[in-house]
């Protein structure tokens, strides 16, 4: 995966507060830290249970909520570090401010005046939502209460030494992707056909986290094409070999593949709550081979994968 090298990035869309983490208390469901974390099965019981447990979509809060006593922003360092595309080949936490842009672009441009922009929160160690109180070993999430992604980056080294994965930038743009693909299912009210609590190979939990796989695949197969400010794409190429790299992060990152090589080696459908490793690459090669976000429609089929 490679930007344009005078590509200008725009870190607005981030809200750093590594270094100012704080625990606390909060209501609404995270979204199920996207499958991601090492403890990514248990993201919503947790969060759920430190915010006294909440709406699924929560309070739409609006600009930087979920901030907690002694927390604040400050994107400084990070504006002067990530300035163009350059820095973005340079950089993981540049290539990921240049990656929230071209998601962002890409689906305001898709849902037009249904879309709103949202932050996403760079943490290191802990972090207060909306949703509640969140650690590092969340793994990403988004919180509906406050429409904010959080991710601590160190997350993406993560990836690779305790799941095996092989990841790379393109790796940890479909993170990012899949994260704001709840944020579009909380937009477009997709999360109030989930009930709480139901997990299962076809629970809604499970449709919910396979369509953001494939709306992060949609993303995936315009990335090059779509506009910055400029006009120009802000993404100059994704190779097969990055393809291949998220597919093989997709597998590591099902619910049976976690069960077997990071739970207790046993599988239980009944438990799953992001679906398998097969049905997260089913997904996202969907989207990314179709484009269309209308052949995401999980909820609409009886056949996941």
């Amino acid at each position: 995966m490679r930007y344009r090298e005078g590509g200008r990035l725009d870190t607005s869309g981030v809200s750093d507060r590594r270094g100012r983490g704080g625990m606390g208390g909060g209501r609404g469901i995270a979204v199920g830290g996207g499958g991601l974390g090492l403890v990514g099965l248990l993201i919503v019981v947790v969060l759920q249970l430190a915010g006294g447990g909440g709406g699924g979509t929560g309070a739409a809060l609006g600009g930087l909520s979920g901030l907690g006593q002694g927390e604040t922003t400050n994107n400084t360092a990070l504006e002067q570090r990530c300035r163009t595309g350059a820095d973005a080949n340079d950089s993981v936490e540049c290539a990921v401010v240049a990656d929230i842009q071209s998601i962002q672009d890409y689906w305001a441009t898709t849902l037009g005046s249904r879309y709103t922009a949202t932050d996403t929160v760079f943490f290191s160690g802990s972090v207060q939502t909306s949703c509640g109180a969140a650690s590092s070993g969340s793994g990403p999430f988004y919180c509906p209460a406050d429409q904010l992604v959080y991710i601590d980056l160190s997350f993406f080294d993560q990836l690779r030494q305790d799941f095996g994965a092989q990841g790379g930038l393109f790796v940890d743009a479909y993170v990012i992707a899949h994260e704001y693909g709840h944020h579009v299912q909380n937009l477009l009210g997709t999360n109030a056909q989930v009930h709480q609590g139901v997990t299962g190979p076809d629970s809604g939990t499970v449709r919910l986290e396979l369509q953001a796989d494939c709306y992060a695949g949609t993303w995936a197969n315009h990335a090059e094409t779509v506009p910055d400010e400029s006009g120009q794409p802000l993404i100059a190429e994704i190779n097969q070999d990055d393809i291949d790299r998220a597919l093989d992060a997709a597998a590591r990152i099902g619910d049976d593949f976690i069960q077997q090589n990071l739970g207790n080696g046993r599988v239980d459908q009944n438990a799953f709550t992001h679906g398998s490793s097969e049905q997260r690459q089913k997904w996202f090669t969907t989207g990314y081979q179709s484009g269309d976000p209308n052949q995401c429609d999980t909820f609409g089929t009886d056949d996941l994968g």
